[in-house]
């Protein structure tokens, strides 16, 4: 059903991706910082957090291991999930890239960072998750959160499920997403309107600066999905 676009399956980042979930990360990291008396960052350096694996962040940006990083881990969870994750909002179109992408049978999976529990939560909250083969994200103890590792099971699951894998693409907004899916030689479209800066499109095979040149990349434009219906009228 594929072989007209020109993938054969897509991964969608979350976070800067499909939704602008700064808010409620922002918000719970200042809160976490708070609570372990470490100095809370201005906005701007709190959203250079977003999107990395978090652990990382807190090691390189405020050197936290070990103990000390289990703890601000464990606070920082919680907090997400009572009240974080919902405070977000989907970027103007996204709904409409996953749905036809859906509709027109190509697969799709979640690749975040995020631990899966909270991605589904949004997803489901806003109603996205019915467009999405399959949810793959950070494992609850974001043992497995680096993004070549996510990008690794959501390819495993994609397969399992007997999808066609010799086309994929992942749509990102951060290097981090260019260079953990380049180690299992899947390119990446890089949207504009995530957080990553516009040095960090390096190594991506395409830009797209809206949904709609991001619906022409994926073969998904008006006319595409024009055509397909009219295929499905007369078939």
């Amino acid at each position: 059903m594929t072989s007209s676009f020109p993938y054969s399956v897509v991964l969608f980042d979350l976070d800067g991706t499909i939704a602008d979930s700064a808010p409620g990360i922002t918000s719970t990291l200042a809160s976490t910082l708070e609570q372990l008396g470490l100095p809370v960052p201005a906005p701007a350096q709190l959203l250079e957090w977003v999107g990395p694996p978090l652990p990382d962040s807190f090691t390189a940006k405020v050197g936290l291991t070990g103990d000390a990083l289990e703890e601000a881990m464990q606070i920082y969870r919680k907090q997400y999930l009572a009240h974080g994750a919902l405070d977000s909002t989907i970027f103007p179109g996204m709904e409409e890239v996953l749905r036809r992408a859906h509709e027109a049978g190509i697969p799709s999976s979640l690749a975040t960072s995020k631990p899966e529990r909270p991605a589904t939560l949004m997803l489901d909250h806003y109603g996205l998750s019915r467009y999405l083969d399959v949810i793959t994200g950070a494992s609850d103890d974001e043992v497995r959160s680096a993004k070549a590792d996510v990008v690794e099971e959501a390819l495993v699951r994609l397969r399992d499920r007997g999808f066609d894998l010799s086309r994929p693409v992942l749509i990102g907004d951060r290097h981090h997403d260019v260079e953990g899916a380049a180690v299992h030689d899947v390119p990446t479209i890089f949207v504009e309107w995530g957080y990553g800066s516009p040095a960090e499109q390096a190594g991506s095979i395409a830009v797209a600066a809206d949904t709609d040149e991001l619906l022409e990349l994926l073969g998904l434009g008006s006319e595409a999905s024009e055509g397909s219906a009219a295929a499905a009228q007369t078939a």
